[in-house]
C-alpha cells in the first residue's frame, strides 16, 4: 500500500488555531460505514447518536508541559529540549535543538541553575537520552520552567494551558493531548451517563508519532515506537460486559483504540501494564471497537490511516473532502468525526 493514497491538500486557514468554546459547539461529522452516508451536527448532538448500553472509552493522560528553553552552561547559546519519555528516573529521551550542537557531555541550565540537563547520548534517530539534575520535586519543576509542547502547525500561542488538556485529564507523561477528548464538557459527560452510556478510562502515555508523518513509500515498512498503557481489572471487566452483553463499545480517539485493539483478543479486553507499537491501516482487523469519535487527522499520518482503516479508505477519504468543502476545522483544535 502507497503512502500517497493517504494525502490531500488542506489550505492553511483551515488549520483551527484556536479552540472552540465551549468545548461541545465544535461541529461534528457523522460517518455511517454501512450506507456511506455523512451527516454534520455539531459535538454535543453526539448524546442522539448514543444509547444506553454502550461504553464510551477515553483515555485519561494528561500532557506534560515538555518543552524546556535553557542555555548551555559554558556558551550561553540558546537551547530547546523536548522531552519525550523516562527510560529511568530522572533519564529521559528527548529532541534537542540545535541537534548539532548538543553532543554527549554537555549541560544545559534551565532556570537560572534550578533545572540542569546533561546530554548523555546520541540515539539512532537523532534523538538524545538526557540526565536531569534539581532539588525538590521534579514535576513540580517541569511545572514552573516548562511549557506545554502545542503541535508545530499551531503557531498562537493558549491563553491557557488547560485547554490543550481533556477534562478528565489525571494520568501525567502524554506530550500531545488525545484531541478527540477535547470536545467534551463536564455537562456533556454528565448527560450521557444520565442516559445509560457507560464512560470508562484508560491510559496511553501519547509520544513521539504523534508528530512524525510517515515518510516510507510503502505504508508497511513503517515503524511505529512504543508508548506505553495501562488498564485496569476493573475497566477490563466493564468493557468485556458491554461486548458480552452485545452493547457498543466507542472509543474517544485513536489513542484509545490503540489501547483497546492492543489489549483485546477473541473480543475480549485484557487488563494490564505494557507498550505498544500497535500500527492500524487498511486491512486491519478491528477486535474490539464498535465506533470511534476522532478528530481530522495530518495527511500520510498514521492516524489517518487508522481512521480509513475503520471507517474504509474509500469512504474516509471522501469525508475528508466533504469536511474541506463545508469549511471544518482541522487538526488538534478543529472539528470531530464519529465514525459508525
Amino acid at each position: 500500500m502507497k503512502t500517497a493514497e493517504f494525502d490531500y491538500e488542506l489550505p492553511k486557514e483551515f488549520i483551527a488555531q484556536d479552540p472552540v468554546e465551549p468545548r461541545d459547539s465544535s461541529r461534528l461529522m457523522i460517518v455511517h460505514r454501512n450506507t456511506g452516508e455523512i451527516e454534520h451536527r455539531i459535538f454535543r448532538d453526539i448524546e442522539s447518536y448514543l444509547i444506553p448500553g454502550d461504553c464510551l472509552v477515553i483515555n485519561d493522560t494528561k500532557v506534560i508541559p515538555a518543552r524546556l528553553k535553557g542555555r548551555k552552561a559554558h556558551t550561553g547559546g540558546s537551547v530547546e529540549i523536548f522531552l519525550l519519555s523516562e527510560v529511568e528516573h530522572n533519564l529521559w529521551e528527548a529532541l534537542v535543538r540545535p541537534g548539532r550542537r548538543l553532543s554527549p557531555g554537555t549541560e544545559v541550565v534551565f532556570g537560572d541553575g534550578r533545572l540542569v540537563a546533561r546530554i548523555e547520548k546520541r540515539l539512532a534517530g537523532g534523538e538524545r537520552l538526557v540526565a536531569f539534575h534539581y532539588e525538590g520535586d521534579f514535576n513540580q519543576v517541569l511545572e514552573e520552567l516548562g511549557e506545554v509542547p502545542l503541535p508545530p502547525y499551531i503557531t498562537k500561542p493558549l491563553d491557557t494551558r488547560d485547554r490543550y488538556q481533556t477534562i478528565y485529564a489525571r494520568e501525567r507523561g502524554s506530550v500531545a493531548a488525545p484531541t478527540a477528548g477535547l470536545h467534551f464538557t463536564p455537562e456533556l459527560m454528565r448527560s450521557l451517563e444520565k442516559k445509560g452510556v457507560t464512560i470508562v478510562a484508560v491510559n496511553l502515555r501519547v509520544g513521539l508519532d504523534t508528530f512524525r508523518p510517515v515518510r516510507e513509500e510503502v505504508v508497511e515498512d513503517h515503524k511505529m515506537h512504543s508508548e506505553p498503557y495501562s488498564v485496569s481489572s476493573d475497566v477490563a471487566a466493564v468493557i468485556n460486559e458491554a461486548k458480552g452483553h452485545g452493547n457498543r463499545v466507542i472509543a474517544v480517539g485513536t489513542t484509545s483504540v490503540r489501547v483497546l485493539e492492543t489489549a483485546g483478543k477473541a473480543g475480549r479486553v485484557a487488563a494490564g501494564t505494557d507498550s505498544t507499537k500497535l500500527f492500524i491501516y487498511p486491512g486491519y482487523d478491528f477486535k474490539i471497537i464498535d465506533a470511534m469519535i476522532t478528530n481530522f487527522h495530518l495527511p500520510n499520518s498514521t492516524l489517518l490511516m487508522m481512521v480509513a482503516a475503520f471507517g474504509g479508505q474509500g469512504l474516509i477519504m471522501k469525508a475528508y473532502q466533504e469536511a474541506i468543502a463545508e469549511h471544518y476545522r482541522f487538526y488538534s483544535f478543529g472539528d470531530a468525526m464519529f465514525i459508525v
